[in-house]
This record gives structure tokens, C-alpha cells and sequence, in this order.
């Protein structure tokens, strides 16, 4: 018997836990102070009255014999037709035509971001913007794939643009970007899908923060690029959008028209998922479904409104604090430019100590990151509004 010898490649801890784990050993040692916490991006607002209320109807029909629901329908790889109506409106809305056989229901986007991974051969090449989220490498890493990093930084804004001297095989793009924020236009994007286009290669779109982008020259969906659908796989969740971190629901589109190797990629992920998946339970897919009805899109927009206005907050700070910064304004990431030319786990330290604020260190997401610092707008108003007045009396002072 031999373990996987590539997990001893991975960092010792994951990012979030070495957070995690400081945090609490400050709370430890200062049991009377009152720790605000603007690192992981989990949501604070409640689920809409809508979703709500779809559940409890779902909650009832699995105690009635004529409507209890076992395992999803699996010619759909288990996704039920009316939440997958209701997501192919969405698109629909967006101006992209999609068939629900496109429409795969996951339990999130950080799951399917991983296991699409079981559909690609290991001597792919993989190319990860640095910063990046940290799933995409630890994953590609623990199936020892060769991965390449674009060069994300100040200069180009947190965006980098493709380098035809450079193959790779798999590119991970996230758009609103997490950590940095920043959100790439259509203009931006044609230039990835050629790119991947003349390279053969599959783009992985991680759109699972579309919902906060508000200017109409940023694309919500890479499908809005022409040629697309033959070199992209787009992976989406109701976690931020509508607020089910604890509930966990998400959704991947691979398109018909999207073939490798004279293979059909859609086929593939149908029997990965077939094998590998049970789906999502039935009472969460129902409130769901009632997510992108126009009651639910109303609803959930109330609390996007939200946590936009906490991340207005936030840059606004920093703003007066002369700081700077990018995301905030289509994004609920901001990412901030460390002070007094600190390193980011020193000022994690020094503002956790001093001003009993958590934030996430930049260089936990990657070299480009050192220097820089995550702040999130999932917190409450009353929260952000106080660490916002803790970091100007800190750095102020």
C-alpha cells in the first residue's frame, strides 16, 4: 500500500486553517476583546423569504407518500427540471441560449472546480493566475499535474492577459476575481477564448461572484464571448449569490459543442458525476429553484445591495486612508495594499493584535500576493462599519 506521494507537496496548512487557527489562539490569550472578522468569504444575511418558503413546501412533500423524492432523476445527472428551467432562464437573461443537458447541480463551485480535475489526463498543463484562489492549485498539485502561473500584479491591474509563447492545456480563470477582485471585460475575455481556441486548450471560468458585477462592460457569464462554448467550462454557485454557504448548491455548464479529442466533454462529466455523485438533496434544489424566479431575483438582490454597500465601506476607508486598492466596486473582495511596506502575514499580525480585526494575508493566495490583503464584504453593516473605524484609528495613529 502507498499513499498519494504528491500531498507531500502540498503546504502544510490550508490558508483558511492557518487563519483560522491564529485567530483563535488570540482569542484565547484575549478572552474580554471582540474579534471582527473580514477574512473568509462566508455570508452573514439570511436566505430570501422566497427560497425560504420553497424549502418548507419541499419539506412537506417528503412526507407525503405521492410527492416523497428519493434520489434525483439521473438522466439529468439528478438535477430537477425546475431548477434547471430556472437556471437556463438566467442564462437566457444574459443573452446565452443553453440546453438543461448543458446544466450540471453540484453541491458548489469549490467542488466541481476540483473533481472536473477526474475528466482530464494527468500530463496536462495546467496555467493559474498568481494570485489565485488556492483550490485550483492544491488540487492540480495533489494529481501532479505541471502548473504554469500567469503574472497577476499592480501593473496590469490584477488581470493578466494570455502569452502565446506560453502552452497550457488547462486555464483557470475566476472573474470577479477572489482574492483580488478585479473582473475582467468582454473585450478582456475575447482575447482568452482565442487564445485557448489556437492552443486546443479548456478554460475553467469560475463565475461564482457574477451576481455583484453591475457594469454592463463586464461579462457575467463567458458564454457572452463568441466561440466560447467550444473551449470554456463555466462553474457557478448560490453561495454568495443567495446566501447558501450552509445550504450548498451550486451549478457547472459544460456545452454539447465543447469536444476533445473527438470526445465530447459534456459526456464525460455526465459520467463522472453519474458515478462519483448522488446529487444534491431534493429540498435544497427546490429552493433554488425559487432563487431566479422574479420574486426570488428581487429578493436576493436586496441582499447583494448589502454587502455591496459594506464593501463601499470598506474602499471608502481605505480611500481616506489614502491606501491603495482593487475590487470593491463589482466584486465583494477588496484588496488592499499592505501599510508602511509591512508583509501581509506582519500586518495581519499587527492589525489582529492592535485593532482585534482578521483579515486574509495576500501571500496565502500566491508570491504576487505578498504585500496585500484581503478584506471581505460579507460581514454585518454594524461589524464593517467598526472595523472600519478601528483600522483608521490604527493607522491614523
Amino acid at each position: 500500500m502507498k499513499i498519494n506521494p504528491h500531498f507531500s507537496q502540498l503546504k502544510e496548512s490550508y490558508l483558511f486553517s492557518t487563519v483560522g487557527k491564529k485567530t483563535a489562539e488570540f482569542q484565547k490569550t484575549h478572552p474580554g476583546r471582540e474579534v471582527i472578522r473580514l477574512s473568509i468569504g462566508d455570508v452573514t444575511r439570511p436566505l430570501a423569504p422566497v427560497v425560504i418558503e420553497a424549502m418548507h413546501r419541499a419539506v412537506d412533500d417528503m412526507s407525503r407518500r405521492e410527492t416523497f423524492k428519493g434520489y434525483g432523476p439521473d438522466q439529468t445527472c439528478y438535477g430537477y427540471g425546475v431548477l434547471l428551467d430556472s437556471i437556463q432562464g438566467s442564462y437566457a437573461r444574459k443573452g446565452v441560449a443553453l440546453g438543461t443537458d448543458e446544466i450540471f447541480i453540484s453541491d458548489g463551485a469549490k467542488s466541481d472546480l476540483g473533481n472536473i480535475l477526474d475528466i482530464f489526463s494527468e500530463e496536462n498543463v495546467v496555467l493559474v493566475p498568481d494570485p489565485v484562489y488556492p483550490v485550483y492549485v492544491d488540487t492540480n498539485v495533489m494529481a501532479g499535474r505541471k502548473i504554469l502561473y500567469a503574472d497577476a500584479n499592480e501593473q496590469n491591474g490584477f488581470l493578466p492577459m494570455p502569452d502565446p509563447a506560453v502552452k497550457a492545456d488547462l486555464i483557470y480563470l475566476c472573474s470577479p476575481n477572489n482574492p483580488t477582485g478585479a473582473a475582467y471585460s468582454k473585450e478582456q475575455l475575447k482575447e482568452w477564448v482565442r487564445y485557448a481556441l489556437a492552443q486546443d486548450a479548456v478554460i475553467l471560468y469560475d463565475a461564482a461572484y457574477e451576481y455583484f458585477i453591475t457594469d454592463p462592460s463586464l461579462a457575467r457569464s463567458i458564454y457572452e464571448v463568441e466561440g466560447a462554448k467550444d473551449c470554456a467550462i463555466e462553474f457557478c454557485s448560490y453561495s454568495k449569490t443567495a446566501g447558501f454557504t450552509g445550504v450548498r448548491c451550486g451549478y457547472t455548464v459544460v456545452p454539447r459543442s465543447l469536444v476533445r479529442e473527438g470526445t465530447p466533454l459534456n459526456r464525460l462529466w455526465a459520467r463522472r458525476q453519474s458515478t462519483k455523485f448522488n446529487g444534491v438533496s431534493y429540498i435544497t434544489q427546490m429552493g433554488a429553484a425559487a432563487v431566479f424566479t422574479e420574486e426570488g431575483e428581487r429578493q436576493i438582490r436586496e441582499n447583494l445591495g448589502y454587502y455591496r454597500e459594506n464593501a463601499r465601506l470598506i474602499f471608502s476607508c481605505l480611500e481616506e486612508l489614502g491606501i491603495g486598492y482593487t475590487g470593491g466596486k463589482n466584486s465583494p473582495y477588496v484588496w488592499m495594499k499592505c501599510p508602511f511596506g509591512m508583509d501581509s502575514w506582519t500586518f495581519f499580525d499587527y492589525l489582529l493584535e492592535n485593532a482585534a480585526v482578521v483579515g486574509t494575508p495576500g501571500s496565502g493566495f500566491g508570491k504576487n500576493g505578498e504585500g496585500f490583503f484581503r478584506l471581505t464584504s460579507f460581514g454585518t453593516r454594524e461589524n464593517t462599519a467598526e472595523a472600519c473605524s478601528r483600522l483608521k484609528n490604527l493607522l491614523l495613529r
